[in-house]
C-alpha cells in the first residue's frame, strides 16, 4: 500500500496492471531472491524483506482474489505463476479451472465469498488462506468478519489517486492488535490480528 492509502493507481486493466503508477508500490519486492525464484528467475537480494516474503508464501496453502486482480495478472504472470497453490477467483462469469505449472490452478467461483472461502480452506490443507486482493475483495471478507490477520507492506510512495485499500468498508470495522512492525529502507511491514469484527 502507498503511504497515502492506495493499493493501485487509476486505470488498472489487463496490459496496465495495478493502474497508472501502481507498480511503484511494489518496487521493493521485485529484486528479492524469493520473488525472483517464484517468477522463475535466478539471483536477487537476500535480506529481511526477502525473509518476510518467503515466509508469507510458505504459510499460504490457498488464495482468494477478485476477478479484476486475476484479469490484470493473467496477461503478465508467467506460465508458472507465483502462487504455487490453488487460487479461487471471485467472478460472475463461469469458466473451467485453469491449471498452470508449479501447482497453481485457478478456480472460478460464481456463488460468492462463502463458497470461495470454503473451497480455499479445504484446498489449503490446514495452511493459511490468503485474501490477495483487490480492495473490494479484501473489504468483502473484512465485512464478513472472517479475516484473522491483516498484513500491509507500506511503501514510501505517494500515488495521490487510485484505488484506496479501505475506502468502501462502510460502517463495519475491525479492531486491530499489532503483531509486528518491521522496517527496511524500501518498505515497512505491518502485521495485525483482527480482534473484533462487527
Amino acid at each position: 500500500m502507498s503511504l497515502d492509502g492506495f493499493i493501485a493507481g487509476p486505470n488498472g486493466r489487463p496490459g496496465n496492471p495495478l493502474g497508472d503508477g501502481g507498480l511503484a508500490i511494489h518496487q521493493w519486492v521485485f529484486p528479492l531472491a524469493s520473488f525472483r525464484e517464484l517468477m522463475g528467475m535466478a539471483g536477487g537480494d537476500i535480506n529481511r524483506d526477502d525473509e518476510i516474503v518467503r515466509a508469507v508464501f510458505a504459510r499460504a496453502g490457498a488464495y482468494v482474489m477478485g476477478r479484476r486482480m486475476f484479469e490484470e495478472g493473467e496477461v503478465g504472470w508467467p506460465s508458472n505463476p507465483p502462487f504455487r497453490a490453488p487460487v479461487f477467483v471471485l467472478t460472475h462469469h463461469r469458466r473451467e479451472p485453469w491449471a498452470r505449472e508449479g501447482g497453481t490452478t485457478f478456480f472460478f467461483v460464481t456463488d460468492g465469498i462463502d463458497a470461495a472461502l470454503e473451497g480455499a480452506r479445504e484446498a489449503a490443507g490446514g495452511k493459511d488462506v490468503r485474501i490477495s486482493g483487490g480492495a473490494n475483495t479484501v473489504q468483502q471478507f473484512l465485512r464478513a468478519g472472517v479475516v484473522d490477520e491483516l498484513t500491509i507492506h507500506l511503501a514510501p510512495v505517494l500515488l495521490g489517486t487510485g484505488v484506496k485499500a479501505f475506502d468502501d468498508l462502510g460502517p463495519q470495522h475491525a479492531a486491530l492488535e499489532r503483531l509486528g512492525v518491521i522496517d527496511s529502507p524500501r518498505v515497512t511491514h505491518l502485521s495485525y490480528r483482527v480482534t473484533r469484527k462487527s
